[in-house]
């Protein structure tokens, strides 16, 4: 027997949570491949988290616990350990979903409409083209993340850490407080991928060093690692010969980008962004499919969790309008951009049939600005010009706008220039 609900979440981290808590009046469930909810929050000791959403600072568990503790007292079913094997768009608010499961083994779902929360992934050491071998050792921040926080295991004694995002920086830090050595972070860009308060608090206060245009080369050891290559680079990320330099150490730690985690989406059918890697969203979180949503580091990598939390939020909002017949056709205007001047706008369209028009950009500039600003024109004519002392590619900027009503013909433009 098909069980039916109305909406169904998948991923039950703090953009799902949020979404699900939304629509707890509805007949909702969770699908969860976790044993429990929280998503990447679970492992993240740190604080600096909720600020924002409850003005609050609190660490990746505190913050989650919340949802948590509110999803508790609602008749949500949340399934568990579950898996998705394949969904099936028959028609509007007709979707069947098939699972897959250890209590339950291999059932039916069918819904009316869906949202999807289910995060992105680490880039691997494969996915970076290291020459050597591939001994233990060689982990990425957020496995090496886990074994600390969560397992209560040091993965490794002395380590080199591989790209500056956010994540290496916060584990520089974290396994040195633990009692390891590490011996730099690596960046083969020449600035940072990261924030910079995290290089202040990860790096320099703990004496770690940042090498700049610099990258790893080879790996060595066999069943386990023993050292690494490095060297410097030039500008078009080519090895300068005679800069090689081999480090010893017994762990290798990736921070080289996350993916926006699309697998289910893709094999639906829905649009792709080539610059953010997940699904084109207009203003309600709904993708090129209509009744299909999509929120959090999903659709975009965030740099807050208070942001993940708000796009569930907007597209449970817009969801809830949809399953009571409220909905709107589909009639996209394409936001557009200069790829030299930003790396991507979201949301990438603006449905002009929707009545509310009070849209949140998220954006990031492609390269390091001062005292730029950033114009947004429809038809030619600003609406919006907002002044910054800094863009950073590594910093997500946010603005709020009341689009009005839009005509049969508006273009929607973003420009950057500096005064």
């Amino acid at each position: 027997m098909m069980i039916e609900y109305d909406v169904c979440v998948i991923g039950a981290g703090p953009a799902g949570l949020s979404a699900a808590l939304q629509l707890k009046d509805c007949s909702v469930c969770m699908i969860e491949r976790e044993e429990k909810p929280g998503g990447i929050l679970k492992q993240c000791i740190h604080d600096g988290f909720g600020l924002i959403k409850f003005n609050a600072e609190m660490t990746g568990p505190e913050y989650s616990q919340r949802y948590i503790d509110e999803l508790m007292t609602t008749d949500i079913k949340v399934y568990m350990k579950t898996f998705v094997s394949n969904i099936n768009y028959i028609c509007e608010k007709n979707i069947q979903i098939e699972l897959i499961n250890p209590e339950q083994g291999m059932f039916q779902i069918k819904v009316k409409s869906i949202i999807f929360a289910t995060g992105c992934r680490e880039r691997t050491a494969k996915q970076v083209f290291i020459h050597g071998e591939r001994p233990a050792g060689i982990l990425t921040a957020g496995s090496a993340q886990y074994f600390v926080n969560v397992s209560g295991y040091l993965p490794c004694r002395k380590c080199v850490i591989l790209g500056s995002g956010d994540i290496g920086l916060i584990m520089a830090r974290r396994l040195t407080l633990e009692g390891a050595e590490v011996l730099g972070v690596y960046e083969i860009k020449d600035s940072s991928s990261g924030l910079q308060r995290n290089i202040a608090q990860c790096l320099e206060d703990f004496n770690i060093p940042l090498h700049l245009s610099e990258t790893v080369i080879k790996t060595h050891g066999d069943d386990r690692l023993t050292g690494v290559t490095v060297a410097k680079v030039d500008s078009e990320f080519n090895v300068i010969k005679g800069t090689e330099k081999y480090l010893e150490c017994d762990g290798l730690i990736l921070s080289v980008g996350l993916i926006p985690e699309n697998e289910l989406t893709k094999e639906m059918g829905i649009q792709i962004d080539s610059h953010t890697k997940g699904p084109i969203v207009d203003q309600n979180m709904m993708t090129s499919l209509k009744g299909v949503f999509a929120c959090g580091n999903q659709v975009h990598v965030n740099d807050l969790v208070d942001y993940v939390s708000k796009s569930g939020e907007i597209a449970a909002k817009a969801c809830m309008e949809y399953i009571k017949g409220n909905d709107y056709e589909k009639e996209d205007i394409r936001i557009k951009f200069d790829d030299s001047e930003f790396l991507y706008i979201v949301p990438q369209v603006i449905n002009r049939q929707n009545e509310n028009m009070n849209v949140t950009f998220f954006f990031r500039s492609s390269r390091k600005l001062r005292d730029a600003y950033v114009k947004i024109e429809i038809n030619d004519k600003e609406i919006v010009n907002k002044s910054y002392i800094a863009l950073n590619p590594p910093e997500l900027q946010v603005i709020d706008i009341a689009l009005g009503t839009l005509s049969q013909h508006d273009n929607i433009k973003f420009k950057i220039n500096q005064r």
